[in-house]
């Protein structure tokens, strides 16, 4: 990859958009993550207004530190960048109380890591308002075409996706170009939805590169019955989270009336 021709092309695209929008800048959120750090020192990048979200809901504290850290690291090299810390425990604790006689149910536990992600939606479209800003996307190639790893209206609601179009090893490649420190890119990826603090891998069964490989593989009209061993688990693993989100990938079916029934 040429990585700064990568990264001056997103940025310009950035640029490009956010003026035909008509609107004056960036908000996103920031997690502690590869995905997110990249996003946000690529926004600040365009020298636009960028506002960097943390909205910490009872986060591990290695999450917590390593957001803490790059937004700081923004703000200090980037006059256009602020930063501000939106905790939503208080909020998220209040909806768990909603349903407190449902909690027994099998699916509580996957509503709730959902909720997570759309309480920080409704969030970042809250400052975006304020702001006249655009909520910029932290959704790579493989989570957001790939295997849907992402909450649907949760941060999966965006109006950009700058780095939809890299894979996760893109994303770390160019992370480390611009500059985000060592420990975010080489960070164990997470999404952060879990009082657990389980990792991606353990969510999907697989590692981001190994799913970057059944995701070329699969483009290339490859199916399962064409590997064996580990190649064959991992391709299967990425076809089943690929037909289980494909809703989340395909735009919103409408039901067409006839003409002759109008």
């Amino acid at each position: 990859m040429k990585t700064k021709d990568v990264a001056d092309h997103i940025i310009y695209w950035l640029n490009a958009y956010v003026e035909e929008s008509k609107l004056d800048g960036f908000v996103v959120g920031v997690s502690g993550g590869v995905d997110s750090a990249l996003t946000s020192t690529l926004c600040a990048n365009t020298g636009k207004p960028t506002l960097c979200l943390e909205m910490p809901i009872h986060q591990g504290s290695d999450q917590v530190s390593r957001a803490n850290s790059h937004t700081n690291w923004l703000a200090k090299n980037f006059s256009n960048v602020r930063v501000k810390v939106v905790p939503l425990n208080a909020l998220y604790d209040s909806f768990c109380q909603l349903d407190a006689e449902g909690n027994d149910n099998t699916n509580t536990s996957l509503s709730l890591a959902n909720t997570r992600s759309r309480l920080r939606m409704a969030t970042l479209y809250y400052f975006a308002s304020q702001e006249r800003f655009l909520v910029a996307g932290t959704g790579n190639k493989v989570e957001d075409f790939g295997v849907g790893f992402y909450t649907k209206y949760g941060d999966g609601g965006v109006d950009v996706s700058p780095i939809a179009d890299l894979m996760k090893s893109e994303v770390r490649e160019l992370a480390a170009h611009l500059g985000v420190h060592d420990s975010i890119v080489h960070a164990a990826p997470t999404d952060g939805l879990w009082d657990d603090n389980r990792t991606d891998e353990d969510q999907l069964g697989a590692t981001y590169d190994e799913l970057e490989w059944a995701m070329k593989q699969q483009e290339n009209g490859r199916n399962a019955a064409d590997f064996t061993g580990r190649e064959q688990t991992v391709f299967t693993i990425y076809e089943k989270h690929h037909t289980m989100n494909k809703h989340k990938m395909v735009p919103i079916p409408v039901c067409v009336i006839p003409q002759h029934l109008k």
